[in-house]
């Protein structure tokens, strides 16, 4: 399996921006998927998962901020981040889950918001 994300780029604090994240050698529809963030200097934190069935869960600083969707159609996960903030600044992976642990890791892109 392999996660292709996209999306990330600098934007003003109260900006939006929309990642995606394509997966490829995998049967996309049968497995959870999440998206964890590593900002400079801190560990890396769980910012939402989507099950298949599309519930949603999120971190509490991100909620009512960020949206976790997917299209299963197209192998593709996506978070819509809206009202960012500096804290906001990592960079973002996205996963895919097996057997209720994170089996697999996309290359992470950089969302910078600046003040």
């Amino acid at each position: 399996v392999q996660l292709q994300a996209s999306g990330g780029g600098l934007v003003q604090a109260g900006g939006s921006l929309r990642l995606s994240c394509v997966s490829s050698g995998g049967i996309f529809s049968i497995n959870n998927m999440g998206w964890y963030r590593q900002a400079p200097g801190k560990q890396r934190e769980l910012v939402a998962t989507i099950t298949t069935s599309g519930r949603t869960n999120y971190a509490v600083s991100v909620k009512g901020r960020f949206t976790i969707s997917r299209d299963n159609p197209k192998n593709t996960v996506y978070l819509q981040m809206s009202s960012l903030k500096p804290e906001d600044t990592a960079v973002y992976y996205c996963t895919q889950y097996g057997s209720g642990f994170v089996s697999y890791w996309g290359q992470g892109t950089l969302v910078t918001v600046s003040s």
